[in-house]
Order: C-alpha cells, then structure tokens, then sequence
C-alpha cells in the first residue's frame, strides 16, 4: 500500500528519456513526488521501430503507472516455429504473447508525463551528493538538485561511471544483425512463413529470429506492418569485430557504429551469408532490409545499484543479452520496485537499500540466464566443456521455449 508523507514534495532527477527513464518519473509523479526528466539528445527519441517482445512484468508495471489494459498495444501472436536451413519446419510450438515496438511504448509513456517535465540538451557532466541531496551538472552550465538522482542512461551510464567508474560493458564474442521491412515487400510464400508467427532459423553457431511488428504511426493492419529480425553472427572481437566497426573511409568506431556508415563491402557480405546460411524465407527478410545494421552484444553487471541519494536502473545498471527479451521489462521492473520502496519507507536512504537488494539480486539472475542462452555463439571462445553444457540451448526446442522468456524467474 502508498504511504502519505506530510511535508514538502520529495523531488527526484531523472538522467536518461527513453522509456526506463519515463517509467520511473511517471510512477513517481503517480506518487506526489516533484519529477523531472534530462535528456542528453537535443531531439525527441526514435527507436527505429524496433520491435519489443512484451511480458506479464511489463504489463504490471504500465498499470502501475495508470495505463488501463491495452488491446491495441501490439500483434497477438499464438505460435512459435523454427525453420531449417533448407526451409523446412523442424517444430512449432503454441506460445502467445504480443509484441510491440520501442516507439510505440515510449510515445505512449511520453504523452503521459506532464508538460514542461521533460529537458532536451542536457548532457550531464557529473554528479555532486551532499548528506540529502544530490546534484547534477549539465554540459551547457546548468544545474539541479534533487532529494534523489535516478540513472536511467543505458549501457554507456555517466550516472554509473560517478560512483562505479571501474564497470564498464564485456563483449560476448557476437553480434546482432538487426532489420526492418515493411509488410508489403515479402514474396507470398515468405509472407505465409513468417507473418502467423515468432519464428528462428538455426545455422550452426549463429541463431536467427524475427517477428512481426507494427507498422508506421503504430499502424496494426495487415499489409501496413513490418518485420523485425536479429541474427546472430560470432564475430572475433580484435579481428572480425574491428573491421566491422571500420567505416569506408578507414574510421574505427569503438562500441557500436552508426548504420549508414556501416562499410559497404560488409553490408554485401552479410546479404551474401544469409543466402548460404537461413532458410530461405530469412533470406529474403535480409535481402529486403534497406539499412541493416548491427549491435556487439555486451555483458554489464555492477555489484549494487545505488549510492547515498543516486540510483541507477535499466541498462545503466544491468545490460543483459537479448536473448531473454528483458531489456526494456527489466528497465520497467526497476522503476516499479523503487518507486514502490520509495512509497512504502519515509526514510529515502532505507527504500534505496530495500530496493538494491531486491534489484541486484534479479539483475544477476537475468544475466546469467542470457549468458547461458547465447553461449553456444561464442564457441571460438570456450573450452569443450562449456560447449557442451551451451549445447542443451542449441534445440529448435529449447531456443522457442527460453527465448524472450521470463519464466525462469518464477522457479
């Protein structure tokens, strides 16, 4: 149950827009705290219609947040089904859950807060704490204070690097090839393959998957969708990995690069392999993409999630491989449980311990089950041993019963 406190509104600062940050300053604001949300971006996000897989946590936490059930949230889909790499179907399995895109939830959230809440341009610097308070200084020579500072400012945290400087992202030996296309592009035949279902194709070492999503301005009609695909690919992280972080003009972009400078020759490369190596109605799916562009899947964990009045959630404190579908619904599920702790203790310095403890012990958890997911992908870097024991999550079975699924966490 909500607690009332008497008093002056507690205010908090949110570091990071995207939807961990909206979440936690929407609960808050639910809550009767003074919220406001800073942006490092000068322009309204976009996710590039990226597709999220949707979960009962999810779900929980819109209700929190005053969301009623949605109908239109996303496409119900009923079944899962794996392809072999000459096309045919080597199991289906019925699975139902709904996915959605990145903007479509971030939209939603974002129409919610308040007016004049939400800052863009600020690009924070670094944090101050005094014994209640804390303090964050923008890049333009601006500044607030706040009874809490809230980190909600993804894998490459600066609110994370103020009290933890020494964590930073572990690459996983892979990456992710990532894809859209609309609807009304597929072949008959590959349109009937992947449009009914979330559905994976097995090359060895590699795992692809896709699922449909909506269309433009959250258009939901057959014909007006698009498909969301991510495959993959081991990739050496001194050898491979750098030179497709290399540009044309010879520019090597640490962590990630920009999808338009992606090299031309590796576009070509990676529609060539998917011609080798996916189902045929894969295939197409990666001939089609106008831009692809890829991710270098990355490891973080911290050993706790907050200090004196900052806290941090979503990917700022856990990056997780997205095998287990999580990123955003754990992003969600931290802003739920602090505003909860934040609502049920007077004591601010108590409800940020309540909350840690709760969160890291989850966020450990959801790790190590995406690591061992993606494990079999990584063979160029295990022993035979660990290949193996990876080899019991290689099943068309087992990859559409675990992927992008939290039922793990029950048992």
């Amino acid at each position: 149950m909500t607690k009332s406190f008497p008093g002056k509104p507690r205010s908090a600062a949110v570091i990071g827009g995207s939807i961990g940050g909206l979440f936690a300053a929407l609960l808050l604001h639910k809550a009767g705290w003074d919220v406001n949300i800073y942006e490092r971006n000068a322009r309204e996000l976009a996710g590039r219609g990226a597709g999220i897989v949707t979960h009962p946590a999810l779900n929980s936490a819109l209700a929190a947040a005053g969301f009623a059930p949605l109908e239109d949230l996303g496409i119900a889909i009923a079944v899962r089904r794996t392809f072999a790499q000459d096309g045919s179907l080597l199991g289906e399995r019925a699975f139902p859950q709904v996915n959605t895109s990145w903007d479509r939830l971030f939209q939603l959230l974002r129409a919610a807060l308040p007016e004049g809440r939400y800052h863009l341009g600020k690009s924070l610097t670094g944090i101050t704490q005094g014994t209640a308070r804390a303090t964050a200084h923008f890049a333009d020579g601006t500044k607030t204070d706040a009874d809490l500072m809230i980190g909600a400012d993804g894998f490459r945290s600066c609110v994370r690097a103020t009290f933890l400087p020494d964590v930073v992202p572990t690459y996983a030996g892979y990456i992710a090839w990532r894809g859209l296309i609309d609807e009304r592009a597929f072949s008959r035949g590959a349109h009937t393959a992947l449009f009914s279902s979330f559905s994976f194709c097995l090359p060895p070492g590699e795992q692809m998957l896709g699922y449909p999503v909506a269309g433009p301005e959250h258009d939901l009609r057959p014909s007006h969708r698009r498909y969301n695909f991510v495959w993959y690919r081991p990739a050496d992280e001194h050898g491979e990995l750098r030179r497709l972080l290399t540009d044309d003009s010879g520019t090597f972009h640490d962590v990630s690069i920009p999808p338009p400078l992606i090299a031309r020759a590796v576009v070509a490369e990676m529609r060539a392999a998917s011609q080798a190596s996916l189902a045929p109605c894969f295939a197409e799916a990666v001939a089609l993409t106008p831009m692809p562009f890829f991710q270098p899947i990355y490891d973080l964990t911290v050993p706790h999630m907050h200090e004196r009045r900052v806290a941090i959630i979503g990917d700022a404190a856990f990056v997780a491989r997205p095998h287990v579908g999580a990123g955003v619904t754990k992003a969600a599920e931290d802003a739920a449980v602090l505003a909860k702790a934040l609502s049920e203790h007077a004591d601010i310095d108590a409800a940020l311990a309540a909350f840690d403890t709760e969160r890291t012990i989850i966020g450990h958890r959801i790790i190590t089950r995406a690591r061992h997911l993606g494990a079999y992908m990584q063979a160029q870097v295990l022993t035979r041993a660990e290949q193996d024991a990876a080899e019991k999550h290689r099943s068309a079975e087992a990859v559409m019963r675990e992927t992008a699924s939290l039922a793990f966490l029950d048992t």
